[in-house]
């Protein structure tokens, strides 16, 4: 028995007819009205000029010039200039001819033929004669050239095919050999074709095992590309409607019903081998199935453990240590990348009052700012900026100065038609639904992350590969990243049994939740609609690079997000630089969305890389918060998500060592290495010994103690 090979089926559609004619009469008018009876598509042109425009755009299957009156413009010259085109080559070009009186000769068609056209027709003002005409070419000619063009797409999409295909008759002989087959097999087409596989000489070229394995395969039904033809077959040629792309199969009318029962068979294993729905971890799967065919045991039990690893849901999440050698980096870890469903003893959920949205507070009229603020802001462009210096001038409003010298400085008005009071407005309104009884989530972070993203956004080779949407975009979503965060992770959310994780389906609830009512509260008001003077088709590209981003800072996707960058970002621009070509980086839209993830996620947490004591000061904030939590949990009888954050006991260095091992050094290499920021990888440095100092001190709290 043998595989069943793929089906070729040829859709052809109506074809196109161009009229070439002067001006309108009976002639032009019949073939008009016969192209409408056959259901063919037509145009009409009036010049040679139009004529070659229209072609060039339509690339028509017939073209009818008049040549009957040649004081208009010469019929020869005209189909010399469509034949001068590439389309043409497929193209059949009628030349309309005037009636011969019947006392002259007939003449002779050369002078047409070698003009270009294809054939010629005597004018005949009648519908009919003029679709008997169309319709003779498209089933005689037209079809030729369709069934041409369509065997050198074939043998074109053959000839690229990475994976090796063979054509054989039905007697095995081979007809055809694509060059990933000559490679595979050692042979040049021309030694290959006319022979049976087996008549090959062994050779190293040519092993004994490697046409076992081959007939193994066709045995199996995983040979995809042996392709038999048979002279009482009918072939058909087929686009796939899923994807553009060309599939191969041969159908025989020949056979008894045992026989068909089991090409049947052959023919449903073969589909679920060529699905065309297929991941890209499908293909690695069946790459590595394939390989294990014969490979050495060694190799065999190997390839069993990397199927195991690849068919796990956490494929870009490192393995930890036992909770027992590092309990920090588990809780940390856990508590920031799990969605918190944790059973309780008792094996129940519990649910908690919910955790509403505090009040917005209401924006105030701001006059000019004032000078000692002015002042600060003028470092705004250097990486040692103080936010916490502007968050004690501003009583706690930093994000509404901060964001006005910054989205002026990008000049985000101009490019959103908005008025700097309308940005005003709206600084204050994002910045009135943070809460500042938060330690850490509250309006300074979201200045401080804002100011990271402007830094950023400021460096080189970021500027080369974003556009200006992307740059707005950046700055918005740092801004809105963590509205009404209410200073517990999604863990605890979820365990709370909150309104807002059941919203959100226990998914991503905060990040979502922080897109959500970010753009709710700014079309709830139009004196502080930002993007109310932007067209529909620009707010919705900026919309969604906005929640994109946003969506981004949640860390249960992190190791997914960097290894990405490292990837697609950071290897290729490593080889290039290697090679010391000339060549760019490549920016397609999915580079520049993996650089603007990236970037959201380094400014999110770029705390370990601020100067020492803007770092120390940071982690006291963050370490109160999950303090609070832990508080909160149990007093509520919640599942502690972070038991090392209890405040009687946790080492704060400890914690940091662990989130700086874990989460940061990689992803701020990856990010160094593209956007060159040697200052923060000092900064970065120089804090995480200051940490292990203090770790190595015994020493639990922010600073050592004062000498005794």
């Amino acid at each position: 028995s043998r595989p069943a090979s793929k089906h070729l089926i040829l859709v052809s559609v109506p074809p196109q007819v161009l009229l070439v004619f002067s001006k309108e009469d009976g002639q032009s008018d019949a073939f008009w009205w016969a192209c409408d009876r056959a259901g063919f598509r037509c145009n009409i042109a009036r010049t040679p000029e139009s004529a070659v425009e229209c072609f060039l755009d339509k690339h028509h299957e017939i073209v009818v010039i008049d040549g009957r009156h040649s004081r208009y413009f010469e019929p020869e010259a005209v189909c010399r200039l469509i034949r001068a085109t590439k389309p043409s080559e497929n193209t059949v070009i009628l030349a309309v001819v005037s009636q011969r009186p019947h006392d002259q000769e007939e003449t002779s068609a050369l002078p047409l033929l070698r003009a270009g056209f294809s054939r010629r027709f005597v004018e005949n003002s009648s519908v009919l004669a003029c679709y008997n005409e169309l319709v003779q070419i498209e089933h005689g000619e037209v079809r030729c050239h369709f069934k041409l063009r369509a065997c050198n797409s074939v043998f074109t999409a053959l000839e690229q095919c990475q994976e090796a295909v063979e054509i054989t008759s039905e007697d095995h002989i081979i007809q055809y050999v694509n060059p990933a087959f000559e490679r595979m097999m050692g042979y040049h087409r021309a030694e290959l074709v006319g022979k049976e596989l087996t008549e090959l000489p062994k050779s190293e070229r040519n092993r004994a095992d490697l046409l076992d394995a081959i007939n193994t395969c066709i045995r199996k039904g995983k040979v995809r590309h042996v392709i038999h033809t048979d002279s009482k077959c009918h072939a058909l040629l087929h686009r796939d409607r899923r994807k553009d792309s060309m599939d191969a199969r041969s159908l025989s009318s020949r056979g008894s019903d045992a026989q068909s029962l089991q090409n049947r068979r052959y023919s449903s294993v073969a589909r679920i081998h060529s699905m065309t729905i297929e991941a890209p971890i499908t293909k690695v799967i069946n790459i590595i199935n394939a390989a294990q065919e014969n490979s050495p045991v060694t190799v065999a039990e190997a390839l069993d453990r990397v199927l195991e690893i690849l068919r796990t849901t956490e494929l870009y999440s490192p393995q930890l240590a036992s909770k027992e050698d590092d309990p920090h980096t588990n809780d940390l870890v856990g508590g920031l990348m799990n969605d918190g469903l944790r059973r309780l003893s008792e094996n129940e959920y519990v649910s908690c009052k919910n955790m509403s949205q505090s009040q917005l507070a209401i924006p105030v009229t701001l006059n000019d700012v004032p000078p000692s603020i002015a002042e600060m802001l003028n470092d705004e462009e250097c990486w040692e900026f103080n936010v916490l210096d502007l968050e004690a001038a501003t009583h706690k409003r930093p994000l509404t100065y901060l964001g006005l010298k910054i989205f002026t400085s990008f000049r985000v008005c101009d490019f959103l038609s908005c008025s700097e009071a309308t940005l005003r407005s709206w600084l204050q309104l994002i910045e009135g639904s943070y809460h500042s009884s938060n330690s850490y989530h509250n309006s300074t972070h979201a200045a401080d992350v804002l100011h990271a993203t402007a830094h950023f956004l400021r460096k080189d080779r970021v500027k080369n590969t974003l556009d200006q949407l992307d740059e707005v975009a950046a700055l918005i979503a740092a801004t809105i990243h963590d509205m009404d965060h209410p200073g517990r992770t999604n863990s605890f959310l979820c365990n709370a049994g909150s309104e807002l994780a059941i919203l959100y389906n226990d998914t991503a609830v905060l990040e979502s939740h922080h897109a959500a009512l970010a753009f709710q509260l700014t079309a709830r008001d139009t004196k502080s609609n930002i993007f109310k003077n932007i067209d529909r088709n620009q707010f919705r590209t900026l919309r969604q690079a906005i929640i994109d981003m946003v969506l981004a800072t949640e860390m249960t996707r992190h190791f997914e997000h960097v290894n990405k960058f490292i990837n697609s970002i950071n290897k290729p621009m490593v080889a290039i630089e290697e090679s010391s070509t000339t060549a760019n980086i490549r920016n397609s839209p999915e580079d520049r969305l993996l650089v603007k993830r990236m970037l959201i996620k380094c400014a999110d947490v770029a705390n370990p890389c601020r100067p020492l004591e803007l770092c120390i000061e940071w982690a006291g904030r963050i370490s109160e918060e999950y303090f609070a939590q832990t508080d909160e949990e149990k007093r509520l009888g919640l599942p502690v998500v972070m038991p090392v954050f209890d405040r009687n006991t946790c080492s704060v260095p400890k914690s940091q060592i662990s989130f700086i091992d874990y989460f940061i050094t990689d992803m701020f290499n990856a990010w160094d290495a593209f956007a060159n920021l040697p200052g923060l990888m000092e900064h970065l440095s120089e804090n995480y010994k200051y940490w292990k100092n203090l770790d190595e001190m015994k020493c639990k709290s922010l600073r050592r103690p004062p000498p005794s």
